[in-house]
């Protein structure tokens, strides 16, 4: 089969149309036909940061949407032909985190497309509990722009940071997918949302999301402005994912009780915190990843029903898979690109 892999790290160039084995399923999984798959930031980690414990050539891809192929003997509650959404958490499932119903806390959590190969491939063997039924009324396109960044988004936003109606809520990287679900979601808890994002098209399009208020992040100000919009008062929650060169002003930017939720480090994993800060403000910092299958179901409904919508940057076929990592080095997009691997109509 093709896939769009890498055989050593680096850059975007790095990526090619490699023809890889088709792969063989076990008894507890499923073989998906993939239509669609997400590209997420993590995604130029993985090419980026050398991983001993990946084969090579290794390919990524958590957000796969496609059709089931083939089903293990042990893979009840799917048939050949159905469409089909992954969930990219991959958990044992014994350990007493996941009994617990905690899965992003397991032991041995990882992700489709980090530690396992992904969906940039026309084909993905995934374990059947990570299956969904897709329904109808979403596309692949579609459905390819949700899994990873609003079960993230919702567990930062609902999980941790415990959102309240009426609060002000700073979402950062705006624009990205994460970002973009965040906006929705802290508008759907009822708070007053205020955007970062790297443009004034941009700006116009998270408003679209919900956002009562965006800022430039190119603007010296910025931090200024959120501070005046609180009457100085300070935010109540900041969605952290840029790491080191937001990390100071996101601290210095929380009121009183404030609380801080970091799932990136787009920009470093270093961050200056002033310890004083934290304890004169009794401020929470927080870190979250992903989420439980409890989580991700939930979120996934509000999806299917339209009170949440995928936002999709551009499509692009397996093929320019090259071009999609560059597009999103470059930060030119906003919301999700698609890799397409196969036939979708």
């Amino acid at each position: 089969m093709k896939a769009a892999g890498f055989q050593e790290n680096g850059g975007p160039e790095k990526i090619q149309l490699l023809d890889v084995p088709k792969p063989t399923i076990k008894a507890d999984q499923v073989l998906v036909e993939v239509k669609t798959c997400g590209l997420n930031y993590f995604d130029l980690l993985v090419l980026r940061e050398e991983n001993p414990d990946n084969p090579s050539p290794f390919w990524g891809g958590a957000d796969i949407a496609g059709v089931v192929a083939e089903t293990g003997e042990n893979a009840a509650g799917f048939n050949p032909g159905d469409r089909v959404l992954v969930n990219p958490g991959l958990s044992c499932g014994k350990c007493e985190r996941c009994i617990a119903g905690e899965e992003s806390l397991c032991v041995d959590f990882g992700i489709i497309g980090d530690s396992y190969p992904g969906g940039f491939a026309e084909y993905a063997a995934v374990p059947v509990e990570n299956l969904l039924h897709l329904p109808e009324t979403l596309s692949f396109e579609e459905a390819a722009a949700v899994p990873l960044v609003f079960q993230t988004a919702w567990r930062a936003v609902i999980t941790q940071a415990k959102v309240l109606p009426g609060e002000d809520v700073v979402v950062l990287g705006a624009s990205g997918g994460v970002g973009s679900a965040a906006v929705q979601i802290a508008k759907l808890a009822g708070a007053r949302v205020i955007a970062v994002t790297s443009s004034e098209e941009k700006i116009a399009l998270v408003k679209k999301l919900g956002a009562d208020a965006a800022f430039n992040r190119n603007e010296a100000d910025y931090w200024e402005k959120i501070n005046r919009l609180t009457g100085r008062r300070g935010v109540d929650v900041v969605i952290e994912n840029i790491g080191a060169a937001t990390w100071k002003d996101s601290i210095n930017s929380l009121r009183k009780g404030g609380r801080l939720v970091t799932y990136g480090r787009t920009s470093g994993r270093i961050g200056e915190t002033n310890i004083s800060t934290v304890f004169w403000n009794q401020l929470q910092i927080i870190g979250t990843t992903m989420s439980s299958r409890s989580e991700f179901n939930q979120v996934m409904q509000l999806v299917f029903d339209r009170k949440l919508l995928p936002v999709i940057d551009r499509v692009f076929p397996l093929e320019e898979a090259a071009q999609a990592y560059q597009r999103l080095a470059d930060g030119a997009h906003f919301g999700k690109i698609i890799i397409q691997p196969g036939r979708v109509g």
